[in-house]
Formats: C-alpha cells, structure tokens, sequence
C-alpha cells in the first residue's frame, strides 16, 4: 500500500474549504481575524466567550486546520524559543519567570477547555521525555536540568533505567523529563475550536484568501473588502505570502511519519503507558508521540528552507526527508521491525529574526498579530489568542503584561543571505550530530548554531 502523502490528522476530516462559507461581497465585523489556525480560532474563542455581543469574522486561505494546525505533532508544551535569561535582560527576572509561568498554566486551560467544550481530540498530560542517547547528550542533557532548575520549570533528570523503563529506546544515558506537556490531536482540536467559535456566534469564512491588510480593512482575493475596528494577523508561516511581509516571519519546514496501529504487546514493548510525547537531545530536532489510536507519528526539521520565503504545497514532499525520519525511528526503536509506515506529510512553522514570539495590538491602528512560534505553538497560540481577547477589549492585565507583549523582532536579511543562513544552520545541525555519534564529546561545531540562528 502506498503511503499517503498527506496529514494522518486529516483522515476522516475535510480537506477541502466549504464553498458555501466562502466570502462572497463586502462585509464588515468588529473584529476581523486573518488565519484559520488555532491563534485565529483561540483569539475568536475567547473574544466570543468574553464579549458576545461582537462580531467576529475569521477569514482563511484554505479550510480550518490547513497549516500547521492541522499538520503538527500534537505537542501541548510549555517549551518557549526564548531562554528566560534573555528574558531577563530585557524586562526583569520577574518577567521571566511570569512568561514562563504562564505557558505552564496555558497547557492545564488547554485541557480545560478541551473537556468544558467536549472537543474530541485526545487530550492527555503525560508529560515530556527527551532521551539523552550517547555522552554528547547526556552532558547536555544534565546541563538543562541544572539550569530549568535554577528558573524552577519543572524539568528532572531520570538515569538510564529510569528513562528506559518510560521508554525502551537505544543508547540510553538518561533522558529529562518535564510535567508541562499534553498529547492531542492537532486537527481535531482545530476542528472542535471551529465548531465553537461558530456555536457563540462566530462566522467563519473559508476559501477566501486575504491579499493586503490595512488599517480598518482587508483585501479578500483581489476584490472584496472587508472592514472593521480591529484587524489580527494570525497566519505563522503564510505571513511572508503578504504585502511588506516578505522578511518578518521565514517559513521552515518540518516533516513527519506515521507508523500503522501497534498492538498492546508491542506497546508493552516500548512504554509510553502515559503517553507521553518524547524526543532526544540532538541538534536536529525530532518529536514524536502515542496517538490516540495506538500508532506512533514521529516528525523532525531536515527540509530545506525555499528562496524567498516562499510556501508552496510541494514543499511538503522531501522523500528523502521521509527515509531519514522512517530510519531515525527504526533505529531508536529497533523492536518496532517490520512495522509499516502508513502517512506520510509536512508543513511550515514560523520563525522571527530573532526566534522571538510575539504578541499584541497597536490601538492607534487597530491591527494585531500574534505567531513566529519556531513550532511550539499548540499552547502558545491559547496565549496569544487569550491575550489578543484582552488587548482587542481594551483590557490590562497579567496576560497584557507578559514580556512577548507588544515584542518586534528585526527582519530577516535579504536573499541571499537568508537562504544560506537558515539552510547553513540545518547542515550545521545534521553535522554536529554526526561528530557527536562519532566521538561521543559534544562538538565545537554546534556553538556556531546560536550566531546563525540569531539566539
């Protein structure tokens, strides 16, 4: 059988735009929502939940879950791109510790929402394990803890028994592990949201593409003008697809596997009896996870990034991107034999200049944003979309406060320059690892990363 090359989350889902929602004249709205994805759907959550009487219109390109919504691994983390000590240095120790306080309490309102709305999508907090395979990652691996330590964000160590008996990989020196973390499915959950949004009220038009946003007003397909108060650009990776956005978010790609329904003896072969979602330490990233139909959906960076910051349906398919992460698997979980991969697909995250993910409202103007996630996105988008209900409703409070609020990162350079800095790095990446597999000491070569990837 074939692999299908598209999204596991997507079967039994729509994978077309429903025609009949599409936007077919001028309208206006109170608040205009430009992206689909879970910031679009979280903020008009909120915004509907908070304050009925408004009207909100989300617009999206394609259907609901098209981006990296509906393609992700299905991580509910706390992880944030930004280490706290950068943080500091620009607003203080408590604001640190506040941002990261926050994300912790977003991944227990995820599962809240989850049940209070009865959205069918797998939730399950069993936490993070990242396996430190080999003395490189170990060493790295310790570090961590002694430093999340220090900013009190939950992450222990477990020595090699310990880790194995959560999960029975190969060349296991120990692993971290972090509470912070839940299972989902990411489409579900997409779709869940939609129907909510559209239940308090919310209109949600799919199929209608927004070419230029403006203060008071969006252009839907060339023709049809939308207008409102306030504006929110909610759309990660496709950012760079509009006017004057070319350099503020660069599309990566990550891709992912997914092996057919293991059985019960098989799964007690390998653990995860917490479905807990796992990766290791290396440079290059990999994530996988149990999902709620007993298959393993493992994915990783890898995939070039495209000249121009461009994101094109193609771009979905590296088959050796494919053979890489099939093998990596394989090799980390060797009793997983001759057990078949049956997906296959991909999809852009969003990464700022600076890695740094933002939030907020300019009032003057009416127009917000959030997103440039670097793919930890599942529970920062309930953030950004709470924190955009307050901004929208003209409200201070902790959420307003926190330091992502109001951030602007740089842009990224010009081609092409961009091109070779942000594929420099993945090659930087893939080579570190092979040094380290090598001679088992970190490598040298991986300090370079942080003045490649800007942190």
């Amino acid at each position: 059988m074939a692999t299908p090359l598209r999204p596991l989350w997507w079967e039994g889902a729509r994978t077309a735009a429903d025609p009949g929602s599409a936007l077919t004249a001028d309208a206006s709205a109170d608040v205009v929502i430009v992206g689909g994805g879970y910031t679009g759907l979280w903020t008009a959550y909120y915004l509907l939940r908070e304050a009925p009487a408004l009207d909100v219109l989300v617009l999206e390109a394609e259907h609901v879950g098209f981006g990296a919504s509906g393609r992700n691994g299905g991580w509910v983390s706390a992880l944030y791109p930004v280490g706290p000590e950068a943080l500091a240095r620009r607003h203080g120790r408590d604001a640190a510790q506040a941002m990261a306080s926050a994300l912790r309490e977003t991944v227990a309102e995820v599962g809240e929402v989850v049940r209070a709305e009865a959205i069918d999508c797998g939730f399950h907090q069993g936490g993070t394990l990242v396996l430190a395979r080999g003395t490189a990652q170990a060493q790295r691996a310790r570090a961590e803890v002694e430093h999340d330590n220090r900013w009190r964000l939950g992450t222990t160590w477990l020595d090699a028994a310990e880790a194995r008996e959560r999960l029975a990989a190969t060349d296991i020196h120990g692993a971290t592990a972090n509470p912070h973390c839940a299972r989902v499915h990411p489409r579900r959950l997409a779709d869940g949201l939609a129907d909510r949004v559209r239940a308090l009220g919310g209109r949600i038009a799919e199929g209608s593409p927004v070419t230029s946003i403006g203060p008071g007003a969006v252009e839907v397909g060339g023709r049809l003008r939308v207008s409102a108060r306030h504006i929110i650009r909610a759309t990660e990776a496709w950012t760079s697809a509009l006017p004057g956005q070319r350099r503020t978010i660069a599309p990566v790609y990550s891709l992912m596997v997914a092996t057919e329904p293991l059985s019960p003896q098989q799964w007690d072969g390998i653990g995860l009896r917490d479905r807990e979602v796992f990766a290791d330490h290396r440079h290059v990233v990999i994530y996988g996870q149990r999902t709620p139909d007993d298959r393993i959906a493992f994915g990783g960076r890898g995939a070039p990034y495209h000249w121009g910051s461009r994101v094109r349906p193609g771009f979905d398919v590296e088959p050796s991107v494919f053979g890489e992460l099939r093998g990596a698997l394989r090799e980390l979980l060797p009793q997983l034999g001759d057990v078949r991969f049956t997906h296959a697909w991909g999809g852009a995250v969003g990464i700022a200049r600076d890695w740094h993910p933002s939030v907020g409202l300019d009032p003057r103007t009416g127009l917000g944003w959030a997103g440039g996630y670097v793919g930890d996105g599942v529970a920062a988008s309930n953030l950004a979309g709470r924190t955009l209900a307050d901004l929208v409703r003209g409200r201070q409070t902790a959420l307003t406060s926190l330091p992502w609020v109001g951030h602007r990162s740089r842009p990224w350079e010009p081609e092409p320059l961009r091109w070779l800095g942000v594929n420099g790095a993945l090659r930087l990446g893939h080579s570190a690892d092979r040094e380290e597999a090598r001679t088992g000491r970190p490598s040298r070569r991986a300090r370079v990363l942080g003045v490649l990837t800007g942190h």
